[in-house]
């Protein structure tokens, strides 16, 4: 996913953490759990979430917004045998602590923040910043959380001038609309175009990109190449897989009309722009005697980023992190008995958008840490909650069984386990629900690699509602109420109209219940490490 909200929840060995991570480029949360053991101060719960928008606005579909209201939970049993709701009735249930105003007041928070500086929360911004400070101060002041900030260095982006584009068709010469919704856009760390040859030829990439023989047959030194977004890669794996003496390389968009944000890694040398269907069509379907010609130069330099992590003491819990954190905290307080086996982490994490870089160093600081109750075997599972709130929403529940094929074998059965524990939720509710595409693009992806389990909920971006899915939708939930056919989950997806307007509060605060049943489920397991690696793990207990 380009961007969206995440959250993740990984369980580790030692006492529960659960770690909410904020993407600080994106809107996104999540979770990560750590299996208990001895050792008070070890990590046990991870929710990590993604919260700061990387686009112009501020949060998109807001998948950062949590909201529960009732519990309504019933018990059920999965295909494993294992119960699937042990949530307590009473009010102390973290479910039912959680509303839909808490998390509004969050996502106002930080929708203030980008109007006050310069409409955006993305990494290298003020906006940025800002939200590292409201995330800090508001845990500061309502829980008894350690926090504690983890920066790392990456690259800023600055233009020299105002990227365009031009072709000549047949002797037609035409320039290009720039905009995120318009003609083009260029993709953050893009490089720089050619000053010796500005007019070159296109080349259409067949297929998608994805694969190294989509590159391999062509002679494309010094074009421009043409491919169509999409085909289960990223926009900054197609840039990575394109020779290096490119002149230049233009990703249409093939599942929307118009140019999207996106980003590439800072070693890309050659110029990268998104442009619409419309465009692409046009340059695909040209005759030969066509010639581009892209203007783009920027300047790069490393700077520093910023996670934020909150831990509850022994064993506890970004709108919907701030929330959870702030409330299981709460709870704790109130009951002594309450106390999970594993402690809960919550984590912001920065750079989410451009490549998943504040999970994967937090990943990699793990693998490195001889700590206990730090290390990644301390880790046990990650729950990703990457948009929960889009306003043409669906329940999508990330679909375990999928898993890419870097997951290790261990780390597969816990994964299929919490989608059926999601799936059971939202059955028992009386919800529809979807599985949904478990590819790893999301900030889950690089703690599954690392064979920790994983799991999430999404409620979609920019691909499209089908008639058959909203007519599923109509059919459980009531006529008008599935949504629109045919149109993206979330159509400013990337967008400047994405703000705290384009939010669905009734998909968030369902989402958000289904986070938080599943957060209050693993954390009073007696074994949760066997529950979710029943056939064990390196490094396990």
């Amino acid at each position: 996913m380009e961007a969206s909200s995440r959250t993740h929840i990984l369980l580790g060995i030692i006492a529960f953490l659960t770690l909410v991570i904020f993407a600080l480029v994106a809107a996104a949360l999540g979770v990560i759990v750590k299996v208990a053991n001895k050792q008070d101060d070890a990590i046990a719960v991870t929710t990590t979430t993604t919260t700061i928008a990387g686009t112009a606005t501020t949060t998109t579909s807001a998948g950062i917004a949590t909201t529960t209201t009732s519990a309504g939970i019933a018990t059920t049993t999965t295909s494993a045998g294992i119960a699937t709701t042990t949530s307590p009735t009473s009010a102390n249930n973290l479910v039912t602590s959680i509303t839909i105003d808490q998390m509004m007041s969050h996502l106002n928070a930080f929708q203030e923040i980008a109007d006050n500086n310069g409409r955006t929360r993305a990494i290298h911004t003020t906006g940025f910043e800002k939200t590292l400070e409201y995330i800090t101060q508001y845990l500061t002041d309502n829980t008894d959380l350690t926090i504690h900030r983890q920066d790392f260095n990456w690259s800023t982006f600055n233009l020299t001038d105002i990227p365009t584009i031009s072709s000549n068709i047949s002797g037609v010469n035409k320039n290009y609309t720039r905009g995120v919704g318009a003609d083009f856009y260029e993709l953050l760390y893009s490089g720089n175009s050619s000053t010796s040859s500005p007019s070159v030829r296109v080349t259409v990439i067949p297929n998608f990109g994805c694969s190294p023989s989509d590159w391999n047959t062509l002679d494309i030194t010094e074009t421009v190449a043409l491919v169509a977004g999409g085909g289960g890669c990223l926009y900054r794996v197609k840039a990575q897989l394109a020779p290096s003496n490119l002149s230049g390389l233009l990703i249409y968009n093939s599942v929307g009309m118009s140019a999207v944000a996106s980003s590439v890694n800072p070693n890309i040398t050659f110029p990268v722009l998104s442009v619409s269907y419309g465009v692409g069509m046009e340059l695909k379907n040209a005759p030969n005697n066509m010639l581009v010609t892209i203007q783009l130069t920027a300047g790069k330099e490393q700077k520093p980023v910023g996670n934020i992590c909150a831990d509850t003491r022994t064993g506890s819990g970004s709108a919907a992190n701030l929330v959870l954190a702030t409330n299981i905290a709460r709870l704790f307080n109130k009951s002594a008995d309450r106390a999970y086996k594993y402690r809960v982490r919550f984590c912001w994490w920065g750079a989410e958008e451009v490549g998943l870089r504040g999970a994967e160093y937090h990943r990699d600081m793990a693998r490195q840490n001889t700590t206990v109750g730090e290390r990644i075997s301390d880790y046990l599972v990650n729950l990703n909650y990457d948009m929960l709130g889009s306003p043409n929403y669906m329940f999508g529940i990330y679909n375990g069984s999928s898993a890419p094929n870097n997951t290790p074998a261990y780390a597969k059965p816990g994964s299929i386990k919490l989608s059926e524990l999601f799936r059971d939720w939202f059955s028992n509710q009386s919800l529809p629900w979807n599985y949904t595409a478990f590819s790893g693009r999301s900030d889950y992806g690089p703690f599954l690699e690392a064979g920790v389990v994983a799991s999430g909920l999404f409620s979609g971006a920019e691909e499209r509602k089908s008639k058959s899915e909203r007519d599923y939708y109509d059919k459980v939930l009531g006529s008008s109420l599935g949504g629109m056919a045919e149109t993206a989950y979330d159509p400013c997806y990337h967008l400047d109209c994405d703000t705290v307007q384009n939010i669905n509060q009734f998909a968030l605060q369902r989402m958000t219940q289904a986070a938080a049943y599943v957060l209050e489920f693993l954390g009073r397991l007696d074994n949760l490490e066997v529950w979710l690696y029943p056939d064990g793990r390196p490094g396990g207990m």
